[in-house]
């Protein structure tokens, strides 16, 4: 027999087994795998959280996708034109017949991506102002605490203690943190906003300065350093911050937002302290030029006294003249005494001659008088001032209420306007939204047509395919299944017709179940073999 013919009783696979099988074969063939390329397509996170985007070379393309976790806990995130190494699964997508990676970690390829990326993030960061000279404070001359961001096994601590101790002892804080690999990044900026959270007077003493250290390394060790995280955490502290990260060549981006670069780690703790001993021969020295200073001055002080004492009059030449003078006044003052006296008893005696009844009684008529008027004055203002303030009050209110009114009517009016703009919107939104809704029903109804066509067994029999049923109508899968002189009724894409098996072919291998007996209600068809696949499609739903 012609393999053709042989095929043509083969199984039959729908779509969906077919793509499922694909699926199972790629992912355990190659559940694995490690792909270096060039994004491309690459727009950012779809709004489920996910990334699609392609790997490229020079000759081929595969899909990538990243799921929403997965991306989120991604320390290196993807970005257009980049080459990356991405580790992780591939799998195939069976709405589209197209195989995919589902990339579980992406990784820079080479020390020029890395370059691109803190070149990039560096242009972002100084467009924000972080790197301004004006944002960076100055470090404290004699810090009485300082705090150390580094790793506690490393010998960066242990370079960072011994030149403290030799240039001025002071009391240290160490953060451990890690200082390379995943979670370092983070790590290292906790224990920058940690040092900032401390607040001061209590139990553990708030840092004057901090230095943030690591020794040398590549670029990729040091990579943790160019995080944004750390670089805003940098930029956030309110402490002056030390960065000494790496050797004098070594560039990461929180030196640029540190108040001080140092080159090594040991620089920083000499730009931290000064030197002790070279503090004491300057204040020795200090000492010995103010004592100078000040045997110096009091000499020319006394000098000064001298020459002053000598040029001075005797005291009693200075006291002669006044000595005379009160001599001269104490003699005249018995005269000047009874003068004062006989010139106010005149002007006593003038002022009481004035002093007669009559005069007193007009006096006091005049004052009556006065009083009187002054009654009536005061009375008379007392009025017409309440009865103007009242007026002036009235004004007023009338003013506001005028003017209540005119911007509460303008306030309906605009609120009026508003909801009016509001309605028409709204109105607008639900037409397109509906005209959007029907089209995608439209669209689900012709694809779930065309889906229906494209499983029926029917386009099969299209192509040039029949199907071949027993005389009980059940569907045949092997040529064995079929005894001599039976009857069959074969199934083209036009119609139906009957045939018979040959007379001399042999008995089928294996007999199919007997039927059913029949009921009193109705007669049972016989029990198939296997279970039949309905002729028709059924919902898809």
């Amino acid at each position: 027999m012609p393999p053709a013919e042989q095929l043509n009783n083969a199984f039959e696979f729908t779509v969906s087994e077919l793509s499922q099988s694909l699926k199972r074969t790629v992912e355990d063939t190659y559940g694995h795998v490690r792909v270096r390329g060039e994004i491309s397509g690459f727009r950012g996170a779809h709004s489920s959280g996910h990334c699609y985007f392609a790997l490229k070379d020079e000759s081929a393309k595969i899909e990538a996708v990243i799921w929403k976790g997965v991306h989120g806990r991604m320390r290196f995130k993807p970005q257009e034109g980049l080459e990356v190494i991405a580790t992780g699964k591939l799998t195939t997508y069976p709405g589209s017949s197209k195989y995919q990676i589902v990339i579980e970690a992406l990784e820079p390829a080479g020390i020029g991506a890395l370059m691109a990326l803190m070149e990039e993030r560096k242009k972002k960061l100084a467009a924000e102002g972080l790197f301004d000279e004006a944002r960076k404070q100055l470090l404290p001359w004699l810090p009485e605490v300082i705090g150390v961001v580094t790793s506690p096994t490393g010998a960066v601590i242990r370079d960072i203690l011994h030149r403290l101790e030799d240039r001025f002892p002071r009391r240290v804080l160490v953060w451990p943190v890690k200082v390379q690999g995943d979670g370092s990044a983070e790590q290292v900026a906790a224990a920058i906003r940690g040092f900032n959270a401390i607040a001061p007077g209590g139990k553990i003493p708030r840092p004057d300065v901090l230095i943030v250290a690591r020794g040398g390394g590549s670029l990729e060790d040091l990579w943790s350093f160019n995080e944004e995280i750390v670089v805003r955490a940098a930029a956030e502290s309110m402490i002056p911050l030390i960065s000494a990260v790496g050797h004098e060549t070594d560039i990461t981006l929180i030196d640029f937002v540190a108040d001080k670069r140092a080159p090594t780690p040991t620089a920083a703790a000499e730009m931290a302290v000064p030197v002790r001993s070279e503090l004491f021969v300057e204040v020795a020295d200090l000492g010995r030029r103010t004592r100078a200073y000040w045997q110096r001055s009091q000499e020319s002080r006394r000098s000064e006294l001298r020459a002053a004492a000598r040029a001075l009059p005797a005291a009693g030449d200075l006291l002669a003249i006044p000595r005379q003078r009160l001599d001269s006044a104490g003699s005249a003052l018995p005269r000047c005494l009874k003068a004062n006296t006989h010139a106010h008893f005149r002007r006593f005696t003038a002022a009481s001659s004035k002093l007669t009844l009559r005069v007193l009684h007009g006096q006091i008529t005049q004052a009556d008088h006065r009083l009187t008027v002054c009654g009536e004055r005061l009375g008379l203002s007392a009025r017409s001032l309440l009865l103007r303030r009242r007026r002036d009050r009235f004004a007023g209110l009338e003013v506001r209420l005028r003017a209540s009114k005119l911007s509460n009517a303008q306030a309906q009016r605009n609120a009026i306007a508003r909801q009016r703009e509001r309605t028409h919107r709204l109105s607008e939104r639900a037409g397109r939204a509906l005209v959007t809704l029907l089209q995608r029903l439209e669209a689900r109804v012709e694809n779930s047509g065309k889906l229906l066509s494209a499983l029926s067994y029917r386009s099969v029999l299209a192509r040039g395919f029949a199907l071949v049923r027993d005389e009980a109508g059940h569907p045949l899968h092997a040529a064995d299944s079929i005894g001599p002189n039976a009857r069959l009724e074969i199934e083209f894409a036009d119609g139906r017709v009957g045939a018979t098996a040959d007379a001399d072919r042999p008995a089928p291998t294996a007999k199919r179940a007997p039927a059913q007996p029949k009921s009193a209600a109705a007669d049972a068809k016989p029990a198939p073999k296997r279970v039949a696949k309905p002729v028709d499609q059924g919902s898809l739903f």
